[in-house]
């Protein structure tokens, strides 16, 4: 009999996220993750597996710094034989990680892998370019955190409202998302639905960015940023620091080890489109994935779609459906039911990782079922996996 290659979920933990300049800002990046790494080591306890791979993805400092999810690697409880692998696709980074050791596993090339992302925004540096021969005189610093390509004319926040204008998702809708995002954060945190994916850092044990006192009226009054006619400091998320990772099993690993599966990863799939297509990219990365496995979104009991700004689940669900509007608001209610990046943040390699475990855990909380979660990442990237719960 062929060994089991299914690939499951046997362990996970992330960082509480921490506002930009915030408790986690005098923190290594590296150091988040191996924080979080040897975490999830622990919580696999099976000290004589063998991990076959760490993949990580790292949206700003992997450009910053020589190999430096090797670099986190050398700091973890893992042997420096361990292969790594730094991923690079912007906000899909960690869920690419996972994709990545999802198709491993199933091929048979790996039965262990340890893969998500992390970040630290705080302490991403200022670019200045190299230039030979450069005369006396002042030098200007470019900042990669105004998150621009010289490729567009318009910065991510401006197409983003563009898109959702061009989709009828008003000001109003985004801001009443918004309000969602944090109300819903709060009822998880109030039960304990966080406590078993975060561990404490510095002395900061709970997320570091929602607002129990968020309001509309609040998020009304906001001024909209970069002159668009829609986005706020509000209703996007901030940025933000932290890290998350899972690992990954096969099924003849599972067994071999007596190792529980919390989930299946049962498909993964990554898409792209347009450069400014970012509001519904997730969108396309879930049809695809439906549509080879053979399901409608009404099939789904959980949705997770990065709230890489309110408009983004918005606009996705839309999109998903059809434009049929009343089937979109019907979905939202199994959408990011444990809130969303908007009132988390969104440390850009740590994001697929966090939503990929929100999924894992509303399966869980419903007693099983089957989910998907997507996020978008830079200029019309988008990635997207399914999960299945047995209950």
């Amino acid at each position: 009999m062929p060994a089991d290659r299914s690939c499951h979920i046997v362990a996970f933990a992330r960082t509480p996220f921490g506002k930009y300049q915030g408790a986690l800002a005098a923190i290594e990046p590296r150091d988040l993750g191996t924080l979080v790494v040897d975490e999830v080591v622990r919580r696999v306890g099976r000290p004589e597996a063998t991990v076959d791979a760490l993949y990580a993805g790292i949206g700003m400092m992997g450009g910053a710094a020589l190999t430096y999810t090797r670099q986190m690697l050398m700091t973890t409880v893992l042997p420096v034989t361990t292969p790594s692998l730094a991923v690079d696709r912007a906000c899909c980074s960690g869920m690419t990680a996972l994709g990545l050791a999802f198709k491993d596993i199933r091929l048979g090339e790996a039965e262990l892998i340890i893969a998500g992302g992390f970040e630290g925004l705080s302490n991403t540096p200022y670019l200045m370019p190299r230039r030979a021969g450069t005369r006396p005189g002042n030098r200007q610093l470019d900042d990669p955190l105004l998150l621009r390509t010289p490729l567009l004319d318009r910065s991510i926040s401006q197409y983003t409202s563009d898109e959702a204008i061009e989709h009828g998702v008003t000001r109003a809708a985004q801001d009443a998302w918004a309000l969602r995002s944090h109300q819903l954060y709060f009822a998880e945190a109030d039960r304990g639905g966080f406590d078993e994916e975060r561990i404490a850092v510095a002395g900061l044990e709970a997320d570091e960015a929602p607002r129990r006192d968020a309001s509309l009226a609040a998020l009304e009054r906001l001024k909209t940023v970069y002159g668009t006619p829609t986005i706020t400091a509000g209703n996007a998320p901030g940025l933000s620091d932290g890290a998350a990772f899972l690992a990954l099993a096969s099924g003849a690993a599972c067994a071999a080890l007596g190792l529980t599966p919390l989930a299946e990863i049962v498909d993964y799939v990554q898409v792209a489109s347009g450069p400014t297509s970012g509001s519904y990219t997730p969108a396309i990365g879930l049809a695809k994935l439906l549509g080879r496995n053979a399901l409608a979104p009404e099939d789904l009991d959980a949705i997770e779609i990065n709230e890489a700004f309110a408009a983004t689940p918005l606009v996705s669900l839309y999109r998903l459906t059809g434009k049929d509007r009343a089937r979109a608001q019907a979905l939202e209610a199994r959408t990011n039911q444990r809130g969303g990046a908007v009132a988390i943040g969104h440390p850009l390699g740590a994001s697929g990782g966090r939503v990929t475990m929100s999924l894992v855990q509303s399966l869980r909380r419903r007693g099983g079922g089957e989910g998907a979660a997507a996020i978008c990442g830079g200029f019309g990237q988008g990635d997207a996996l399914l999960l299945r719960v047995t209950g």
